[in-house]
């Protein structure tokens, strides 16, 4: 079994290829201040405090075929982030999901990368600053073409991966990975790093030597026929919660725990996931080829194909009615 060229095919099939839209649109629509631009024309205030203190929580959907997969999850996710952050998003749901609909159409995407997030806003004059509820939370969305991690030709061959030596991923006691944020420091430069070890993506660690995740990631192994995940210290990808329910589905015994990196570094095979890319192979990790075996392992393919194609087939998917014009 040869992994599905997933890139190609939405680059080509007409069921998948991008729809009419206006010119300006080419680079993605966006939604700021209750306004719809275009991308290139989107502008937040300096004085937003998302902006100075990355003081926001965000989230991004994928859509593929003309369906949102898993919305309603990201939209739960989104609304546990901002009560742990103490924010309050100014759109109902019902409105929230009415502007992303929106942007896809302007966009004429099927194929798509939705975000959107709620910041913090301006800060308010003299001792109110320090009251949550006195400050103007704003929303900011916008929508690109579908953004890949990794190519065909990376999935295909499996990544090379490097987990970082010179960086750690940031404590959940001082930033709540679970509420997706705006604090990606550690992991830009993890990114870098890679970057500079020729690597394709990195990974980073705990203080004490355990997985935590990668930029926009998580990590899966598989080791005497089960698949492990770590439990803490990173977000709870949506994507990671599609490869454990695909995965019991075939079959495979998952485990999510404290995962070490040593354990990585014996796996069999390994996996990234992420709504930038889905199921991601990796061929090595640090240099070391994974099962002594050069590309994609045998059930990492299974799982990186079920999932595109069940994807393709509606599984939680929300369909975007293009035959009705965008309501801007």
């Amino acid at each position: 079994m040869s992994i599905i060229q997933v890139e190609h095919t939405m680059l080509n099939d007409p069921d998948h290829v991008r729809l009419a839209h206006e010119p300006k649109y080419g680079h993605g629509s966006a939604f700021i201040h209750g306004t719809y631009v275009d991308l290139d024309n989107a502008t937040i205030p300096m004085s937003d405090l998302g902006f100075t203190q990355a003081d926001a929580c965000y989230d991004v959907v994928s859509v593929s075929k003309g369906y949102f997969f898993r919305l309603e999850d990201h939209l739960e996710r989104f609304d546990k982030a901002c009560a742990k952050f103490q924010l309050t998003n100014p759109y109902t749901k019902a409105e929230t999901v009415e502007i992303l609909n929106n942007l896809v159409k302007q966009a004429g995407t099927k194929e798509a990368y939705v975000w959107w997030a709620v910041t913090r806003g301006a800060m308010p004059d003299g001792d109110a600053r320090i009251d949550p509820s006195a400050y103007n939370n704003r929303f900011y969305a916008f929508v690109v073409p579908y953004v890949f991690i990794a190519s065909d030709e990376q999935r295909t061959r499996g990544i090379e991966l490097l987990v970082s030596k010179q960086y750690i991923r940031i404590p959940p006691e001082a930033v709540d990975p679970t509420a997706k944020n705006f604090h990606w420091m550690d992991l830009k430069l993890s990114l870098f790093e890679a970057n500079a070890a020729k690597k394709d993506w990195s990974l980073l660690c705990d203080a004490n030597g355990y997985l935590a995740e990668g930029p926009g990631t998580n990590i899966f192994l598989l080791k005497n026929g089960a698949l492990y995940t770590p439990d803490s210290g990173c977000l709870e990808g949506i994507t990671r919660k599609s490869a454990l329910e695909l995965a019991t589905r075939m079959g495979i015994p998952v485990h999510v725990e404290r995962v070490h990196l040593e354990q990585l570094l014996n796996a069999e095979e390994a996996f990234l996931t992420s709504s930038a890319g889905g199921i991601i192979p990796i061929n090595s990790v640090d240099d070391t080829i994974l099962g002594g075996k050069l590309g994609p392992g045998e059930l990492t393919t299974q799982l990186h194909n079920l999932y595109w194609t069940q994807r393709w087939e509606g599984w939680n998917g929300v369909a975007i009615d293009y035959s009705k014009p965008a309501s801007v």
